[in-house]
């Protein structure tokens, strides 16, 4: 062929490569392209490409043509940047040379790495900033590379650098696209669940959506929900494939990744060991995600989603980012479906403490007077008789009137005791401890250091902290009575550094509270402080008692008028 003809076909050769390597859209496909198009346009049996590390002081990656599997596997490691290939990165310029081994760098190779004399290495750049180097080697028939295959070769690796430049800007676009698509799934999964939570005071629903929106934003296998407690976190709800046992499992405030992560304020990825660990669920995942819930500058909680479910994209930071953004909206859900409950509980126990005002306001105005009247008039009828039968009749109704009268005093006084809205919690409290000594064989001691009852502070406290901390003292006084088979038992009322602290104490069997059904009252105690933002400790051991603590912030009213109370439970009528 004449050398004319060799060109225009090294040429069209050329322009063929150039047009498949831009169409080409992945980078190591482009790689394999130029590798092969340097071999057929050169001569060259051999042909690689190393690729440099970030910080451009070794190979990363080494690309080869020519050399099939088993020879490669048999040669051993692949270079990493020495001898003549660390020469060119040090100074990345075209290279020829007649006899490898003349060079002062050259280092030899391996000892089955197949014979090579003659070489040609051009660097591969993309803006200025260099990529790699492409090398060829044993130009077939023994001769020298020549000029115009450095030529050739620079053309090639300049394609090459505009292709690799085109794959890796559509691998950002696609990237961006994807970033973009998890942003637009994250906004909708947001919506959604405001959509479905809004106004919705059933937690448990609640606390299902934000798992199941979670799990499916992620494309997780997994999604769990923490919430916090008072020292623990606790496992409140699943979706998907979780292991037995998990629900309901509490993590420990101190050494849990799930404090850690809420201390720290951001989410982080987890890996598949951690997730195991973290839920004894499947080992072999793709690790996965762990974001603290907060509302309002109050800890939450926390949700985690592990494991793809097709397994092919491991996690990664737009994955923090996405589901932080969701959990900013499922801590404000679960915030406001706690309020919701709380003002559902709160005006239940206002109504109820009404209703108790009412039925003893009630029974006071209607069916004691009208008992009064009664006893008044069966004691003018037995002194105005003279038949002796009638008489003890009339006598042993009127003393049957007198219990019955007595019972309803007392009844009026456990519904609403009027002395706690004349006079405060202190005094009804103490009344209360009397009513019970006269009841039963225990010995009450009582303590009470209130602020306003000292003269320590202007106002009293809002009608509704008096009435919790006198429910709590009444529900835990009743239990010691009904439960605890003690002999003695001890009232403290303590206020100190803006605190109400309210405890009850005995010496009488103890109980264990895993096991205390709703006959002990304990779930009403931790309602009412908990809507007064307060705190419930039990301390109990079987044989040795128990003592609860009830401890309130406390709140005072903004002037001292009491409200108009109910009529006396002492007044007889």
């Amino acid at each position: 062929m004449e050398p004319e003809q060799l060109e225009v076909r090294k040429l069209a050769q050329l322009l063929e490569v150039g047009r498949a390597m831009v169409a080409e859209r992945e980078p190591d496909g482009v790689l394999h392209r130029v590798l092969q198009a340097a071999r057929d346009l050169t001569g060259a049996r051999y042909a690689a490409m190393g690729i440099l590390n970030d910080d451009k002081t070794g190979l990363a990656r080494f690309l080869t043509a020519g050399i099939d599997e088993d020879l490669r596997r048999r040669i051993g490691p692949l270079p990493r940047g020495h001898g003549i290939l660390g020469e060119m990165i040090r100074h990345p310029e075209p290279l020829r040379l007649a006899h490898l081994g003349d060079h002062p760098r050259s280092y030899g190779f391996p000892a089955e790495h197949p014979a090579m004399e003659t070489f040609l290495g051009v660097p591969v750049k993309i803006r200025d900033e260099v990529f790699g180097n492409l090398y060829l080697t044993e130009k077939v028939g023994g001769t020298e590379f020549s000029e115009d295959d450095e030529h050739l070769l620079v053309v090639l690796a300049d394609w090459a650098a505009v292709a690799i430049d085109n794959a890796r800007a559509h691998d950002a676009s696609r990237r961006n696209q994807d970033g973009l698509e998890r942003v637009r799934r994250g906004l909708e999964a947001t919506a959604s669940l405001n959509r479905e939570v809004i106004g919705r005071a059933d937690l448990d629903r609640v606390l299902e959506l934000i798992v199941k929106r979670g799990r499916a934003l992620t494309d997780a296998r997994t999604a769990v929900l923490l919430l916090v407690g008072d020292e623990t976190m606790s496992v409140v709800a699943t979706a998907g494939e979780v292991a037995p046992g998990v629900l309901g499992r509490q993590a420990p405030a101190h050494g849990s990744i799930s404090f850690d992560v809420l201390r720290a304020g951001r989410g982080q990825l987890i890996s598949s060991e951690l997730g195991a660990q973290f839920l004894e669920a499947n080992p072999g995942g793709a690790g996965g995600v762990i974001v603290p819930l907060r509302s309002r500058g109050a800890d939450v909680g926390v949700l985690v989603v592990f494991d793809r479910v097709e397994g092919e994209r491991e996690f990664g930071p737009d994955d923090v980012v996405m589901l932080e953004s969701f959990g900013t909206s499922a801590a404000a859900a679960i915030a406001s479906a706690h309020e919701l409950e709380d003002e559902r509980l709160s005006l239940s126990i206002a109504s109820s403490e009404r209703e108790r005002q009412r039925w003893a306001r009630e029974l006071h105005d209607e069916t004691l007077q009208e008992l009064g009247a009664l006893n008044v008039m069966q004691e003018s009828a037995l002194l105005a008789s003279d038949d002796e039968g009638l008489r003890e009749a009339l006598a042993q109704s009127n003393d049957r009137v007198g219990q019955i009268i007595a019972g309803l005093q007392g009844l009026i006084t456990e519904l609403r005791p009027a002395s706690l809205d004349q006079l405060g919690a202190a005094a009804a409290v103490e009344a209360l401890v009397d009513r019970l000594r006269s009841r039963s064989d225990l010995d009450i001691e009582v303590d009470i250091d209130l602020d306003w009852d000292a003269g320590r502070a202007p106002a009293r406290h809002v009608p509704e902290l008096e009435a919790a901390v006198y429910r709590f003292i009444q529900e835990a006084l009743t239990n010691v009575i009904k439960h605890a088979q003690a002999e003695r038992a001890r009232v403290r009322i303590e206020e100190q550094n803006d605190w109400v602290e309210a405890t009850v104490e005995d010496d009488g069997a103890g109980f264990d509270e895993s096991e205390a059904h709703d006959g002990f009252g304990l779930l009403g105690m931790r309602e009412r402080v908990d809507l007064r933002s307060g705190t419930l400790t039990i301390e109990t051991e079987l044989g040795r008692g128990s003592r609860i603590v009830a401890r309130f912030p406390v709140e005072r009213r903004s002037g001292d008028v009491p409200p108009d109370p109910p009529p006396e439970a002492s007044d007889p009528y």
